[in-house]
């Protein structure tokens, strides 16, 4: 009985890992800004799965929200997620040399903010990044992030856990949540994955440096 249930919560997971607290229209469908001012940070961010470009519950003082398909949460879906937020930064990189670019994602989002990073760090300087319940979060503080237990069926570069930063500054939040802390129990998702992270939305919460980890409330040094 039990073993099925937990099979049956897997399954909810694969299906709606990443919900945002606010679902909307397709991401496809967005048409994405040439390039911001380049005054100040440029600051963007990738929803998780179910979100759009417009829908993805972050607020803030924000430049750029990523549309990317994020219907099936999946290595094509994350690289997708890559590949995009590579060009944005890039372009306004092209057009703003000097500008600081801060970036941040929340779960299937946050795999995609970390990818990049882990992929860019050597070639883009003057960045920081927020991981919001990030399942490639890699433990201690507790145990690995979700994507782990799910990597022969997810697939890269959704798949495992790492901490391949370079030198950027990331944050790492992370709060009694399966999606990125599997000792959290399987049982805690969906509600505290969607629940446990209301402030964290609101990017002018987050300054341009921080490089440290919050885990179920407390703060953590790299």
């Amino acid at each position: 009985m039990r073993a099925r249930r937990i099979a049956a919560v897997a399954a909810g997971f694969l299906l709606t890992v990443g919900l945002s607290a606010v679902q909307g229209a397709n991401a496809q469908g967005a048409a994405a800004k040439a390039t911001a001012s380049c005054e100040g940070t440029y600051t963007i961010v990738v929803g998780g799965t179910g979100s759009s470009w417009n829908n993805d519950g972050f607020y803030g003082n924000i430049q750029q929200h990523v549309g990317y398909p994020t219907q099936i949460p999946n290595g094509a879906s994350a690289r997708a997620g890559v590949n995009e937020l590579n060009r944005l930064v890039r372009d306004q990189r092209a057009a703003c040399p000097g500008q600081h670019v801060k970036m941040a994602g929340y779960s299937l989002g946050a795999a995609v903010v970390h990818v990049w990073v882990t992929e860019n760090w050597q070639t883009f300087d003057n960045v920081n990044a927020v991981l919001i319940a990030d399942p490639k979060r890699q433990g201690p503080p507790g145990a690995n992030g979700g994507s782990v237990p799910f990597g022969g069926i997810v697939g890269a570069p959704l798949a495992g856990a790492d901490r391949f930063f370079g030198n950027v500054p990331v944050k790492t939040i992370c709060h009694w949540d399966y999606v990125c802390d599997e000792s959290a129990g399987i049982w805690t998702y969906p509600n505290n994955h969607v629940k446990n992270y209301p402030e964290d939305f609101n990017m002018d919460h987050h300054n341009d440096g921080a490089s440290e980890q919050w885990y179920n409330g407390a703060w953590y040094p790299w």
